[in-house]
């Protein structure tokens, strides 16, 4: 007689509980974000029953605080602020939903989100910015501070070695014979045009330039 296949038992209190998002902002000067939604994702392949706890349950309604998900499915949690007062601005909340098998009571896992409510969206927005702008003046600074000239000068005390093998190359062409000039030993296909010897002459003056200036 063949048995029948049983699921292994899960461990209490180890299962991933995968919801989004992990924190909730509410802002006392915008009504519209008043109510979040919290999803509940169940990517198993047994349902799953779950239940939403709070620290603080006298400021928020939770809608359906307690219900089932199907295998590979999702459910929306509805959370409401009700309690939108000045002593509450910056007090972290925090909400734990637990999940468990349908045909038992043990808690499978769990998963806490927090929940904060600030004064203002814009001065919320300000402080990020403001954030934003000192990092932005601390990197700066730090690359000033590594890049500075006299810190490179011994980089910098001499030309690069392509420097001077440009140098080098150009010298050898005001060297070699012009075209036309039929009393040279140099073979006819290393005789240079007037006008390469004066791109020649050209690069040699700026990379003169250059080296003086270091």
């Amino acid at each position: 007689m063949h048995q029948q296949k049983r699921q292994p038992e899960l461990v209490e209190g180890n299962l991933p509980v995968f919801v989004f998002p992990t924190e909730l902002i509410f802002y006392a000067d915008d009504q519209s974000t008043h109510k979040q939604v919290l999803t509940l994702y169940n990517p198993y392949e047994f349902a799953l029953k779950f239940k939403v706890l709070c620290t603080t349950p006298n400021k928020y309604v939770v809608v359906d605080a307690a219900g089932a998900v199907k295998p590979q499915c999702c459910v929306d949690i509805v959370i409401r602020h009700r309690d939108v007062r000045s002593c509450h601005y910056g007090v972290i909340d925090k909400f734990r939903l637990q999940v468990s098998e349908q045909s038992q009571r043990k808690a499978l896992g769990r998963k806490e989100v927090v929940a904060t409510l600030l004064p203002s969206a814009k001065e919320q927005q300000k402080e990020e910015e403001e954030k934003r702008i000192k990092e932005h003046l601390t990197e700066s600074l730090f690359f000033e501070q590594s890049f500075q000239p006299g810190k490179n000068r011994a980089v910098s005390s001499g030309p690069s070695l392509l420097t001077v093998f440009l140098g080098v190359v150009c010298i050898a062409a005001l060297m070699l014979p012009t075209l036309g000039d039929v009393e040279s030993l140099v073979p006819l296909y290393l005789h240079l045009s007037v006008n390469q010897k004066l791109v020649a002459a050209y690069i040699l003056g700026l990379i003169t330039m250059a080296i003086l200036r270091t």
